[in-house]
């Protein structure tokens, strides 16, 4: 390819000499561009800017501005350029200056067409072996992107925890790419819902994702976490409290004006509120959640904060209870949290429920009664339909008809109704955790069956599996301990070592055996993976040949 050439530029005041070097060699031929010549430092610098040479070649001694001081310039300007110098000096001094500088040849005049191109030559070669490192380099962070998604989760379970040092979060933020120095702060949680089983991969649900991941790595002050099964979480990072309400506003409509091009899926985000220290987070996060837990009771396509207040009815304490309206007391709430609701939402959740209900209704011993028989008989059918004996929710929870004493206060129910929930989401988990198990053993079947496939990547083995690919990552690297591209490497590396230990083939047709099109690229991970060439690793190999 044309701008994969290397690129060289010469400098030499004697123009004898420059024609020379410019016509004796033919650059064109010999894989080369010639980007361009002058006569001193002065000349050449502003076009040795503009044209960004690879290899620079200039005398020393020049008028206006000599070839060290314009190394100097040029170095600090394109710092991976390589610079050979001409000298009719073989002196210390000269040769000492040259590599303070970072000077990668020099040669003592007079010199011969071919001398100077064998010195080019071997230069250039530095050069491609350089740049394909940096290909391979970015080729393996690409690749390594899954696992930066996770540290980012696992980053902001421990920004929201309140539990660590801040000095020690700014560091690992800084590891991963999270720049969180900020004088203001916010969180927004948000979630996206499919008229589909949420679990069931969707390439409409993928688009959207990869747009708002687009989105928020374009706006200033923003820092997404993708959290998996549950939804995003945004952080926002402002200078003063005008600025985090103007971000907040913009950004929220941002998100809004994307989903409007997605009809089919619904949405909901939780606000929390603006602190000016890291260390707070914990409280922030805090009231995003109980805003977020509004998704169970509220209408959805809505944004809201921890303030926000519905008007709810009133009950009489004489109102016959078979009058009531299932759907006023909000049992589709409790289904609804029956069915995706998490572990550590149960208190969150209760909470909010209540409230949405109603302070005075609450007080109401009665009414407190019914509310707590209704969700209970939700979360018995929930479980019964899982597959578990009718009998289970009353030997964890008791039998609803002696449990006159939970009662007695709001407290009292609150607790009873939060383990009623928590009960009937972790048998739900547990039959969840059964499937997955049997569900990573067809993904890893399925990685076993096409590793050798250059094409494979998360998203074919999450649809092998019928899983969104942020939700499969999530699943397999807590189940597996690995990512799945370390999964994938690892077992295209044990394979390998096993062709390399038991067969003659050539290391260019074991990297197209194990899914690597590239040889130059597969020794590049062995080397890394393994610390050792795939040649190196050969020769030590006790098996013979």
């Amino acid at each position: 390819m044309e701008n994969s050439r290397i690129k060289v530029f010469l400098v030499e005041d004697e123009i004898v000499i420059r024609e020379g070097i410019k016509r004796n060699i033919n650059w064109g031929k010999e894989g080369f561009d010639f980007a361009g010549e002058a006569s001193d430092g002065e000349l050449a610098y502003p076009l040795i800017q503009s044209t960004k040479p690879d290899i620079l070649i200039t005398d020393i001694k020049m008028p206006f501005m000599d070839g060290l001081e314009l190394s100097r310039l040029v170095k600090k300007e394109l710092p991976d350029i390589k610079i050979l110098v001409l000298s009719g000096y073989n002196e210390f001094e000269y040769a000492k200056e040259a590599i303070n500088i970072g000077i990668t040849e020099y040669l003592v005049k007079p010199i011969s067409g071919a001398k100077l191109l064998e010195a080019v030559k071997k230069v250039a070669k530095t050069i491609l072996e350089e740049r394909q490192q940096r290909q391979f380099l970015l080729a393996y962070q690409k690749e390594q992107k899954e696992s930066e998604q996770l540290a980012r989760q696992s980053l902001f379970g421990r920004l929201v925890s309140g539990k660590y040092p801040v000095s020690t979060l700014l560091g690992e933020g800084r590891e991963i790419g999270m720049e969180l120095a900020a004088t203001r702060y916010n969180i927004i949680l948000f979630q996206v819902f499919t008229g589909v089983d949420a679990e069931n991969y969707s390439d409409e649900l993928n688009r959207l994702s990869g747009k708002i991941q687009e989105m928020s790595e374009n706006t200033q002050g923003v820092i997404m976490v993708d959290r998996g099964v549950e939804g995003f979480a945004f952080l926002l990072k402002g200078a003063e409290d005008s600025d985090m309400d103007e971000l907040l506003s913009g950004f929220s409509d941002k998100l809004k004006g994307i989903l409007k091009e997605y009809p089919n899926m619904e949405y909901f985000g939780g606000v929390g509120v603006t602190v000016e220290r890291l260390s707070e987070l914990n409280l922030c996060f805090e009231r995003a959640s109980h805003a977020y837990a509004y998704r169970y009771l509220w209408e959805r396509n809505q944004i809201v904060t921890g303030e926000d207040k519905k008007e709810v009815k009133m009950v009489d304490e004489e109102l016959n209870l078979k009058a009531l309206n299932v759907k006023d007391l909000e049992r589709k709430a409790v289904e609804r949290f029956l069915a995706t609701g998490l572990l550590g939402e149960a208190s969150d959740f209760v909470e909010e429920y209540f409230h949405s209900l109603g302070e005075q209704n609450i007080q109401s011993m009665l009414f407190r009664q019914y509310i707590t028989m209704d969700a209970y008989i939700a979360a018995a059918s929930a479980v019964e339909k899982l597959g578990y004996d009718s009998t289970v929710m009353v030997e964890e929870c008791g039998d609803f008809k002696s449990m006159a004493d939970v009662f007695v206060t709001t407290e009292q129910t609150a607790s009873y109704l939060k383990h009623v929930l928590s009960t009937a989401i972790r048998l739900r988990d547990a039959v969840s955790q059964k499937k997955y198990a049997q569900l990573l053993e067809d993904a890893k079947e399925y990685i076993r069956e096409n590793f050798c496939n250059e094409e494979i990547s998360l998203n074919t083995v999450a649809a092998s599996v019928n899983l969104s690919p942020n939700h499969f990552s999530t699943i397999f690297s807590q189940e597996v301990g690995k990512t799945f591209v370390e999964y994938l490497t690892l077992v295209r590396m044990e394979k390998a070592k096993e062709l390399l230990r038991n067969s003659t083939m050539k290391t260019s047709d074991i990297a197209f055996e194990v899914g690597y099109r590239d040889a130059h690229y597969f020794s590049y991970i062995f080397k890394k993976t393994q610390e050792c060439t795939p040649r190196e690793y050969r020769a030590k190999s006790s098996t013979p040949q």
